[in-house]
């Protein structure tokens, strides 16, 4: 149990870093532009960082029974720290796991039911609660 509750708190204050890193990104790098320069920037870093990441956890031996970076710590860094810096890298070391496992098709329709579908439920919700609110 104590395992499970330490697990919440490296989750929790890599999830706290990362979104205060998120938002320096979006206060450094969103001055007078109205692309999205910010997230743009911590969604392409997040998901360096997890691939990084990843292939040290997945392929080196050192780093995984070295100690320096035990469970806990890839708690804070991959899931806290990344998942709250950008979701983007999430998914794309999801993606990278199917393609590891050779799927082809379940990948593609992810990526895709992701960027469409997500972008389709924000539009749906917007647009709702602007015709409940009156907004034509």
């Amino acid at each position: 149990m104590k395992f499970v509750a330490m697990s919440y708190v490296f989750v929790g204050a890599g999830g706290a870093l990362g979104a205060m890193a998120r938002f320096g990104f979006n206060v450094a790098l969103q001055r007078a532009s109205n692309f999205p320069w910010g997230t743009l920037s911590a969604n392409l870093l997040g998901c360096f960082f997890m691939g990084a990441l990843a292939h040290l956890v997945a392929s080196s031996d050192w780093f995984n029974n070295s100690g320096i970076i035990p469970d806990q710590h890839r708690l804070l860094f991959a899931v806290g720290f990344c998942g709250s810096f950008t979701t983007l890298s999430a998914m794309m070391l999801e993606l990278h796991t199917m393609l590891e496992r050779n799927e082809l098709l379940a990948p593609f329709a992810y990526l895709v039911a992701s960027v469409v579908g997500g972008f389709a439920c924000f539009y749906a919700g917007f647009t709702l609660l602007r015709m409940l609110r009156g907004y034509a």
